[in-house]
């Protein structure tokens, strides 16, 4: 399906004879020279010269004709500098390298359109395609990491291997190019926040671990990029559905995890088989039942969904509070958690506008909630507080004051912090979290977050009309003719006997007076 090209500027490589389909196994070959330890130790010197002086007229022409970046004056330093350019990799976990005459020529692309691999069970080196090959085309792998950006690429290719890079990735204008850039970026701290949540991930904050998941599959969809990387993210799914005793998505997911490893690996590979097992029979995973939060059985999949609707139950996505929302982040509610936070450093579109002058602008309202579960002052004051997730976050004041502005009986645990227009901060030292500037900005409501979210769902049942028609707060019923409560202005009632149960039985007592406070009711009418 491939053949030995001279490709003008790329020297010899694989060109497909005909249309490859996505998953083929290209090639399967098996060393020619295997290097074990420092390329530079005379040990492994010699052992070179010993494999290519052992090899037949054929194989060592065809050795001598790999690249080699390197200068040398002699044999074995020809045979060194070949090994060091273009060697792969000959064992899963550990230094082992080898030569492979085929595979050792397919040139690099940022965009590569083929995944290499060592094949433990079968001992031998693969190449996949990831997506459809036409005719004619070079088929390529790439030499780094896939998630470096354009910059970082371009630098230790031309380093360690004496070229740049003029791929489809790599030639984009600047403003695409940027925009790839920071996905690439994103999936790295979302790796990052994912490592430090660690156990807490899947036992406190699931929900939250799951959008970070979410979020790497739809940035690597965007990018389009179906590697290790976006396997990985559906094997880490699956292992959090299944510990919380969620076995229909995490036998979705394991399914998922199981096809891009086939496609990239092989159906031979051992982590297409480890996962095609998982999905089998995903109780059989070590930390299934660790928590029960979630718990379905395998079979309990909806059915007859659309294919966005299925997406939106398999990623625990939240559905809009609001009659005639919309299920995009544009629309969502105006107090998101802090994974659905744009990323200070990367202006999210969905929640910002470039307006005439060039500078970025809310494209609409919103309000990051928290409720403080700790807090201290060093060289400026610091909380750990918890979003409507569940999940704990950083907030350091950078303000003038340096959190100075605060009254001290603002500054309670158990007090609802609520923040305008909040963005996520990558910190240098310490997990990702909130950098607050401007005083003004912020308010502290004397309540829990989940009273706080409680009220908030009662006000909105309680306080507005639909079609003229209110609802009173004391018995239920509707009309058109209710009062409001003389002392809030928020709640409806029939008469004074309906004041009389919301006020006692109702708790509206204490809602009142929380209600009087004019931020809190306007925070809860621009939701």
């Amino acid at each position: 399906m491939y053949a030995l090209q001279d490709i003008p500027g790329r020297g010899t490589s694989l060109v497909a004879i005909e249309k490859i389909s996505k998953g083929t196994r290209i090639l399967s070959e098996e060393a020619l020279i295997t290097i074990s330890g420092p390329a530079g130790s005379e040990r492994v010197r010699k052992s070179i010269c010993q494999q290519v002086e052992a090899l037949g007229e054929s194989q060592r022409r065809a050795f001598l004709s790999l690249h080699n970046i390197h200068p040398y004056k002699n044999d074995a330093e020809q045979y060194l500098g070949i090994v060091r350019t273009v060697s792969l990799p000959a064992e899963a976990v550990g230094d082992q390298a080898a030569i492979f005459l085929e595979a050792c020529r397919i040139n690099h692309a940022c965009d590569n359109n083929a995944q290499k691999n060592w094949n433990e069970r079968i001992k031998r080196h693969t190449v996949h395609a990831m997506r459809d090959i036409n005719k004619g085309e070079e088929i390529t792998i790439t030499y780094l990491s896939p998630l470096k950006s354009r910059k970082a690429r371009q630098s230790i290719l031309q380093e360690r291997f004496g070229f740049t890079c003029l791929c489809r990735l790599c030639s984009l204008a600047p403003e695409q190019s940027q925009e790839s850039d920071r996905r690439l970026q994103e999936i790295l701290r979302l790796d990052g926040a994912i490592d430090q949540l660690g156990t807490e991930g899947i036992l406190v904050s699931p929900l939250r671990t799951i959008r970070y998941f979410d979020q790497q599959v739809r940035l690597y969809n965007v990018q389009g990029r179906e590697d290790v990387g976006f396997a990985d993210a559906f094997v880490n799914a699956a292992q959090l559905a299944i510990a919380n005793s969620d076995l229909a998505r995490g036998r979705i997911f394991a399914e998922r995890a199981a096809s891009v490893w086939k496609t990239t690996r092989g159906g031979d590979s051992p982590q297409a088989i480890k996962h095609a097992a998982l999905a089998r029979d995903p109780s059989k995973y070590e930390l299934y039942g660790v928590s029960t939060k979630w718990k379905t059985k395998v079979d309990e999949v909806p059915q007859g969904l659309e294919p966005s609707d299925f997406e939106d139950w398999l990623w625990k996505r939240e559905k809009p509070k609001q009659p005639g929302q919309l299920a995009d982040l544009r629309n969502r509610t105006t107090f998101p958690a802090f994974i659905d936070l744009p990323n200070e450093n990367d202006v999210d579109p969905d929640f910002y506008e470039s307006s005439d002058t060039g500078t970025s602008r809310p494209r609409r309202y919103w309000c990051f909630l928290g409720e403080i579960m700790d807090f201290a002052t060093l060289h400026h004051l610091e909380m750990e507080i918890k979003d409507v997730n569940g999940g704990t976050i950083p907030l350091h004041f950078y303000t003038g004051g340096r959190g100075s502005e605060l009254a001290p009986a603002q500054v309670q645990r158990g007090y609802t912090v609520a923040i305008s227009y909040a963005n996520c901060h990558v910190f240098v030292y310490g997990e990702p979290g909130i950098r607050h500037e401007d005083p003004e900005m912020i308010k502290i409501f004397p309540l829990s977050l989940d009273k706080l979210l409680a009220l908030n769902d009662q006000v909105h049942q309680f306080s507005t009309e639909l079609d003229g028609m209110r609802m009173c707060h004391g018995c239920g019923k509707k009309a058109a003719s209710l009062q409001r409560c003389a002392k809030c202005s928020s709640f409806w009632y029939c008469d004074r006997a309906c004041q009389v149960i919301g006020w006692n039985k109702k708790g509206h007592k204490a809602d009142c007076k929380l209600l009087k406070n004019p931020d809190l009711r306007g925070l809860f009418s621009l939701h």
